[in-house]
């Protein structure tokens, strides 16, 4: 990354950020498609209990793996202020820290997999398949995890082409694997849903491999030399990640334990129900692809920014980022809009789950433009370091406002299993008005203190 002068050139330079995550933001999301395509078109079992098993895993798996994010904005800062030496540290404390939570999961899951599972209202098909595709992609945490590490590290100096380039390896991989575990082809075993579990797990492995390879002989990481010295435990730095992860990752968690919740409150419904809505709400999830890639894109070049005391520019990157989200948000509607019939169809070949996700798709329109402004406003956030408000945000857009009012909407409305989908959205609606309003606040703190005499 380097230092720009004119708006022409953050452009130029928020482009070269972006794109290469937003291909591999696109590409991880299409492990989780391949997956809940896949398992569609093995049977409406397998889709609803892919969706049920999803439903669970995500939420964990992108709020503890979000701690992990924490690494992009200490290390971007550190680059931009001309310490570079303190980032090997840095990284391996982020490598411990992650194993030290990946194996906090599988253990939490042991204990409570079954009695989550037993206490929803499953058919006994259903409920087997969730539970066997957890079981099976939980082997893939603790590799799952420290990608993330390695990743952020790598994105903090920029280098967002270089994790592109490994999760565009991982696509093919996880594909094949589950060609062959969910249907059963070249004498493998047919898994169905469970099969999904298998292959994600593997391909975690596969990408947490590259990514160490690439670390320790690709320039220009090869030159941090992260791997010459591990440093023992520092618990003091555990604390800075933690004090910057936790809000992070638990913003995440908020927001997508609330999809999550909608999933498991709609075990109420039938299996057509749950799968209609899992097709959609996978489809939906793929555009939010979009604005959380400007999301990450924000983080690296406003942390960059916000190092160096450049708050001018770390304010024009934030709004920059939050009109690229807008615009494609908007084509993302009509895209909703135009191909809804098409956009069903390619998750299952039963009518009656196509009819109904159709008319799930027409609500996810709405969801476009508050990601758009809510996504990138977090990367920006992030970026400043300034993530607490962030947390309280999100618990209270989703959790105080949006569930019970999706909750009343369903069972006592007409509305049924779409009165879910109107409380997320309001949900969604609020969130963004309230980052919105903590972006602003920060931006006048920051530009106040570069004013004053004797600031760096």
């Amino acid at each position: 990354m380097i230092q720009t002068h004119s708006l022409l050139q953050k452009t130029r330079q928020f482009i070269v950020i972006l794109l290469p995550i937003m291909i591999t933001q696109l590409t991880m999301f299409a492990m989780t498609f391949f997956d809940t395509f896949m398992s569609g078109h093995a049977g409406a079992v397998d889709l609803a209990g892919v969706a049920i098993g999803s439903s669970i895993w995500v939420p964990v798996q992108t709020g503890l793996n979000g701690i992990m994010f924490a690494i992009t904005p200490i290390v971007a800062q550190l680059v931009g202020a001309g310490r570079n030496e303190k980032v090997p540290f840095t990284v391996i404390q982020g490598i411990y820290l992650a194993a030290a939570l990946a194996l906090a999961v599988i253990a939490c899951g042991a204990f409570a997999l079954n009695p989550m599972l037993q206490a929803m209202n499953l058919e006994p098909a259903v409920r087997s398949t969730a539970r066997g595709f957890l079981i099976a992609i939980s082997a893939g945490t603790i590799p799952l995890f420290i990608y993330t590490v390695l990743r952020s590290f790598m994105d903090a100096l920029g280098q967002t082409r270089m994790t592109m380039a490994i999760t565009l390896l991982s696509l093919p991989i996880n594909v094949l694997l589950n060609y062959l575990f969910i249907f059963g082809n070249m004498g493998f075993p047919r898994l169905g849903g469970i099969g999904a579990g298998v292959a994600s797990a593997i391909t975690y492995w596969c990408i947490c491999a590259i990514a160490f390879f690439v670390m320790i002989r690709k320039q220009p990481f090869a030159s941090y030399r992260i791997t010459n010295k591990w440093f023992g435990l520092s618990f003091k730095a555990w604390k800075e990640q933690l004090q910057i992860g936790v809000p992070i990752g638990f913003a995440i968690f908020f927001e997508t334990s609330i999809f999550a919740a909608v999933t498991l409150l709609m075990s109420e419904y039938d299996t057509i129900t749950i799968a209609a809505h899992q097709a959609a709400l996978n489809f939906a999830s793929f555009l939010y692809m979009i604005p959380l890639s400007i999301s990450m894109a924000l983080t690296i070049l406003v942390s960059f920014e916000a190092g160096a005391a450049r708050y001018r520019d770390a304010r024009q990157y934030g709004y920059l980022g939050i009109g690229f989200a807008i615009g494609l948000s908007l084509l993302c509607a009509l895209l909703l809009l135009v191909l809804n019939e098409q956009i069903a169809s390619i998750y299952t070949k039963e009518a009656a789950v196509a009819v109904l996700a159709q008319q799930f798709l027409m609500y996810a329109i709405f969801f476009q433009l508050s990601d758009a402004i809510a996504a990138p406003i977090q990367g920006a956030l992030r970026g400043y370091k300034d993530v607490n408000i962030t947390l309280i945000v999100a618990l209270i857009s989703y959790w105080v406002l949006g569930l019970p009012i999706g909750y009343v909407l369903a069972h006592y409305t007409s509305m049924g299993a779409f009165g879910y989908w109107v409380g997320l959205i309001a949900g969604l609606a609020s969130g963004a008005v309230g980052l919105f309003m903590r972006l602003l606040h920060v931006q006048r703190v920051r530009s106040r203190a570069v004013r004053q005499p004797g600031h760096p």
